[in-house]
């Protein structure tokens, strides 16, 4: 159970052991599995996709049955309630209009020197979004990943997520991507979904860019394609690093806690309080909230081995242990949480206040869920609009331009020793030197 820590040097141990908690001794066997499912999917295609669905998933599917059927997304709608379907639009509708606001624009400067310089945003052609399936089911996670996507104007977006044992997709599945603007949708999920995107086959598409989360295979996966496409982050279990003082409700503190812990039992829960009746408040409260909790097992063993207490002297001294940490999530349960906000350098998302759970942000808040976890806030961001757009620097100079700075470049071309750099300035610029000549002596001649 949750265990409450009042010294910093313990509180700093432990905090650093949490986010080393995907230090798996045995992810160098799990890699050499990916590595041989990444090839054999290069080479083989469907076939190799198909013998690995079996061989891991227990489901045999024929090469037609990859692609979701037009009616079964139409059937799809018939199978959730109209509340969902409302919450749905509405998540979609709050994420598209935060992520409208984060689209770069392309712009082009004519400097007065005959230099013209810009930069130009463009999408990539297709994209390959994760969505982990199988049991559970994230409509939430397409909403988060597909939005972006149609926002940056992607022309293809494609969709990979493992079915359930009868082969079917969770319906909610469906109808968030078709609401969030997904082109097609494939049932296939694990490294060999990944596998899939990257190299293409002959019914999925090879993609230029794959962003989702998903379990630890996914996640290599991931880790090895990068470079031949592009991904959006190497994703670990969720966590929530929550300040407090007084102010702050123990009943919230723990249910907080416990919508992390229940993700995973990876899933890390981490309190650093001022109020040391609260602290105690808190762990009792987790303890009751757990009695009946649907989700008991997975969430009590997070809660065991990645749950954490720690009263702290000061809200200043709860910010540098935060920062230590850099949180996938923070949450600022504090009476003034904008003074505190600026003490803060590492998180994926801040949750400022009271009234203002880590659960908004999963669902509809706007800004992305889909944020740097194990500490790689440090210097990652959030999934966002970005993610599926790429730029190209523009650049042009007038002749009159480049013999300004024809002799610089000599300079240095020929400190690097490439003479072939210098020449391509310096013959340019003999040409237009005899250009010129050649006309004066016409108009001398006439």
């Amino acid at each position: 159970m949750l265990r409450i820590i009042t010294q910093r040097a313990e509180a700093l141990t432990e905090i650093r052991r949490i986010c080393d908690r995907t230090h798996d001794d045995q992810v160098v066997h799990k890699e050499a599995t990916v590595r041989e499912v990444l090839q054999a999917v290069k080479r083989q295609g469907d076939r190799a996709v198909l013998h690995y669905t079996e061989e891991y998933d227990q489901l045999v599917l024929k090469p037609e049955e990859l692609r979701i059927s037009g009616s079964e997304l139409d059937a799809a709608y018939q199978q959730v309630s109209q509340e969902l379907l409302s919450a749905i639009r509405l998540a979609c509708r709050q994420v598209e209009a935060f992520h409208r606001q984060r689209v770069p624009k392309s712009w082009v400067q004519f400097g007065d020197d005959e230099v013209v310089l810009g930069k130009r945003y463009t999408p990539v052609d297709r994209a390959g979004l994760y969505v982990p399936g199988g049991r559970a089911a994230y409509p939430s996670t397409v909403i988060m990943n597909a939005i972006p996507a149609r926002v940056a104007k992607v022309p293809r977006i494609v969709v990979t997520t493992p079915p359930g044992p009868d082969k079917a997709v969770n319906p909610a599945v469906l109808v968030a991507a078709q609401e969030a603007g997904v082109h097609e949708i494939y049932r296939v999920g694990g490294a060999q979904a990944i596998a899939a995107l990257a190299y293409g086959t002959e019914t999925i598409p090879r993609v230029d860019v794959i962003t989702g989360p998903g379990n630890i295979y996914v996640t290599l996966a991931k880790k090895l394609v990068y470079g031949t496409v592009g991904i959006d982050s190497l994703a670990g279990p969720s966590e929530v690093l929550i300040i407090a003082d007084s102010s702050a409700n123990p009943v919230h503190v723990a249910v907080d806690m416990l919508a992390q812990a229940e993700h995973d039992p990876m899933a890390a829960a981490i309190l650093l309080t001022t109020d040391a009746d609260l602290a105690m408040k808190v762990v009792a409260e987790v303890k009751q909230q757990l009695v009946n909790h649907p989700r008991k097992m997975l969430t009590e063993k997070a809660i065991a081995h990645h749950g954490l207490v720690v009263v702290v002297e000061s809200l200043e001294a709860a910010a540098e242990l935060s920062n230590e940490f850099a949180p996938e999530h923070l949450e600022l349960e504090v009476a003034d949480p904008w003074s505190l906000l600026e003490k803060i350098r590492h998180a994926g998302a801040i949750f400022l206040g009271n009234s203002t759970p880590e659960a908004v942000g999963d669902y509809l808040a706007g800004p992305n869920h889909t944020l740097p976890t194990s500490g790689s806030a440090r210097y990652a961001s959030a999934l966002s609009v970005e993610t599926f757009i790429k730029s190209s620097s523009l650049i042009e100079y007038s002749p009159k331009a480049l013999q300004r700075v024809a002799s610089a470049i000599d300079v240095l071309a020929t400190a690097e020793g490439l003479p072939s750099h210098a020449d391509s300035v310096r013959l340019r610029i003999q040409a237009k030197s005899e250009a010129e000549r050649l006309e004066a002596e016409l108009e001398a001649t006439d």
